[in-house]
């Protein structure tokens, strides 16, 4: 005979449970037989799952202010053409559905059963709606759907409330795609409430880490939650950054198309989804710190004090000095009961490699010296390299003046070719001859003496200006890249020689 590892079935038992015992509600409504005016039995079951849909889509829109009043009416408004129905009966299915979801009392729905993974009777305590707000002058009570019932909703959806936020993402991104911009605007407002949901459990959490940590499993078991939950909001945070990027390109490309004028209405629709879905990342990157402060603050905390309650409670008079004087123990037990106490031996070596290493020998004489920071030589290396520019750039100016004598006004494209022509075309094929280019354009217009000079009275363009005279040298940008030599690229210039 198969034997089975029970403990792996049955593990999270408790937790499967009460994913169904969110279902009862729904269970008991459908035993209830209600009817209406022609006799005819009302879905009590549907109602209480359109219910909880109304609560959402208020939980959706923002509105906080939502009663059996409210409900009453979008009951009417739902059923109308189904059921015959007074005002008074309306009012009175609303305050069913609310007391249902909610008892009267004020105290939590309980779902008693066997846990079969530990083997004992238990109960589970389970909240659909809570209060949220009271108005005195109208005397109406305020509810809204608390986190039990929002996980009721969710699972309605086939899936589960920790992927919510990311499952809502992926269909935005469809939505954006398609052009179904109320759709997209409608599953912001959805991933909005998520990321509410889980700041709510955060804060929970937080709680429930100060108080349930007793112990090392207890601790590492947070840990590892608190890890899981910090990956799962980076990768959320990620496709946020993604859905805003993608967003922004379609706001773009909707402009360039002139959407803005000829559909005003859906462009405005594309600036508010922009500027919801900003809000929901801003509350969302928040989530991502205050996990992490969960992870280096709270849980840190909650792992000192108990370490501290440890050592608090632990007797050193009682444990260790009572227990050696009372009680004569042998040798071999009184140094393990010492040896926690006692100190690391330490013993003081050296190693024999140390005589072989470098050794900073200096005679007494040198010692006496003082030591000063050594003065940098004079090299001429520079100034041989600044000559050879200042050459280089005469004869580059030699040529372009040659060329520009009587056209006055040419293009860099044409002086390459000109360069060719004459056989010159070694000239730009060095890096100094596009430094060249790009020092007049920046200083363009110049002329002899505009360039400033360096000790010795010269520039590096002294020379190649001197050669200008009494005109002027004036350097334009074109819109056309130059790359008539593989290492470098200039863009296209216009030059004209203005004279005095």
């Amino acid at each position: 005979m198969v034997r089975h590892d029970l403990a792996t079935i049955t593990a999270g038992y408790h937790e499967r449970i009460r994913r169904l015992a969110l279902f009862d509600p729904l269970a008991d409504l459908e035993r209830k037989r209600e009817k209406d005016e022609n006799g005819k039995f009302i879905d009590m079951k549907g109602l209480g799952l359109l219910t909880l849909l109304f609560f959402f889509e208020q939980k959706l829109m923002r509105q906080y202010k939502t009663g059996s009043k409210q409900l009453a009416a979008f009951i009417q408004e739902v059923t109308i053409d189904q059921y015959n129905l007074g005002a008074n009966d309306y009012q009175h299915l609303a305050r069913t559905l609310i007391d249902n979801f909610r008892p009267s009392t004020g105290i939590k729905r309980t779902y008693p059963f066997y846990n079969w993974e530990t083997n004992r009777q238990e109960e589970i305590e389970y909240s659909i709606l809570k209060t949220n707000g009271f108005n005195q002058e109208k005397n109406e009570q305020y509810y809204t759907l608390d986190d039990d019932g929002l996980e009721l909703v969710f699972a309605t959806k086939e899936f589960y409330s920790e992927f919510q936020l990311s499952i809502n993402q992926l269909m935005l991104r469809k939505q954006l795609e398609r052009g179904e911009f109320n759709g997209a605007l409608r599953q912001i407002n959805e991933m909005r409430v998520s990321v509410e949901n889980i700041e709510e459990r955060m804060l929970a959490l937080k709680q429930e880490i100060q108080r349930s940590i007793v112990s090392e499993e207890t601790f590492d078991r947070y840990k590892a939650l608190l890890e899981d939950s910090y990956s799962r909001l980076q990768h959320e945070d990620d496709e946020f950054k993604e859905l805003r990027q993608f967003v922004k390109e379609t706001k773009e490309r909707l402009y360039a198309k002139d959407i803005h004028r000829k559909e005003q209405k859906t462009y405005d629709l594309i600036l508010t989804i922009t500027r919801e879905l900003e809000e929901v990342h801003y509350d969302h990157s928040r989530l991502l710190e205050q996990t992490l402060s969960l992870k280096n603050t709270t849980l840190i905390t909650a792992q000192e004090s108990l370490y501290y309650t440890g050592i608090e409670a632990f007797n050193f008079d009682y444990e260790i000095t009572s227990r050696i004087i009372s009680v004569p123990l042998p040798l071999e037990t009184m140094k393990g009961v010492l040896h926690p106490f006692l100190t690391v031996e330490e013993e003081r070596v050296w190693s024999p490699l140390s005589l072989f290493a470098d050794q900073n020998i200096r005679e007494d004489e040198q010692a006496d010296k003082q030591v000063t920071m050594i003065e940098a030589e004079n090299s001429t290396d520079e100034d041989v390299r600044e000559k050879e520019l200042r050459k280089h750039y005469r004869k580059i100016m030699e040529e372009v003046l040659a060329f520009i004598s009587d056209k006055q006004e040419v293009t860099l494209s044409q002086f390459f070719d000109y360069l060719t022509e004459t056989n010159q075309s070694g000239l730009y094929t060095t890096r100094f001859f596009y430094e060249f280019w790009l020092i007049l354009h920046q200083r363009s217009p110049v002329a002899r003496g505009d360039m400033e000079h360096d000790e010795d009275g010269q520039s590096l363009l002294t020379e190649a200006l001197y050669l200008l005279g009494d005109d002027t040298l004036v350097i334009t940008e074109g819109k056309e890249v130059l790359n008539r030599y593989k290492r470098y690229s200039i863009q296209e210039m216009i030059i004209r020689l203005e004279e005095s």
